[in-house]
């Protein structure tokens, strides 16, 4: 088994996204993918996220951060929820009829537990076997999605690593997932 690679064909992850919200309907599982491509966060502290931590019950409103207390790191980590991680969200909560603000965003068979990691992985792999996706796709290929393509954008690596959490920019190098390829396509462009 390969190193988790991140999703870089635009067509692939926009087919992954589509894959739960109009080939096989599922909200929940679309939010999941929306929320791991764009905001970076590991599986496990995805899977963790309650109503409350980003829907402001008071206001009937999204939060404008989500505040995340990395279950590996210890850190804090503050996220700006953007449009697609809001649309996926709203999708999802739109079929939750008894929604609580203690309930997990992204429950199992009830509300009071989170789907496993196990069953996160699966959500994954099922769409991308039947979309024929490339590479080893996993549920960490959603944090490094996002890394690559902010990378691909212009972002600078330094930011990513802050974003991440890493200790080293080495540890933020492997996950932007940096190869040939990439580095034919500087080459070719940079005609000074």
């Amino acid at each position: 088994m390969g190193t988790t690679q991140p999703i870089k064909s635009i067509r692939e992850l926009d087919a992954l996204k589509d894959y739960y919200l109009t080939k096989k309907p599922n909200f929940r599982n679309y939010a999941l993918i929306c929320t791991g491509v764009n905001t970076a966060l590991r599986i496990g502290d995805i899977l963790n996220l309650k109503w409350d931590d980003v829907y402001d019950f008071k206001v009937n409103r999204f939060r404008s951060h989500i505040v995340v207390h990395e279950h590996k790191t210890g850190k804090e980590n503050i996220i700006a929820p953007n449009k697609n991680v809001l649309y996926g969200l709203s999708l999802h909560k739109e079929t939750l009829p008894n929604m609580q603000p203690t309930h997990f965003i992204f429950a199992g068979r009830n509300y009071n537990s989170p789907l496993s990691r196990t069953q996160a992985f699966r959500i994954i792999k099922q769409a991308c076997e039947d979309l024929n996706l490339s590479g080893n796709i996993s549920c960490h290929s959603l944090r490094k999605t996002f890394g690559y393509h902010a990378w691909i954008s212009g972002i600078n690596p330094a930011i990513l690593m802050v974003i991440y959490n890493h200790s080293s920019f080495q540890v933020t190098k492997r996950y932007l997932g940096i190869e040939q390829d990439d580095k034919d396509r500087v080459f070719l462009n940079m005609n000074l």
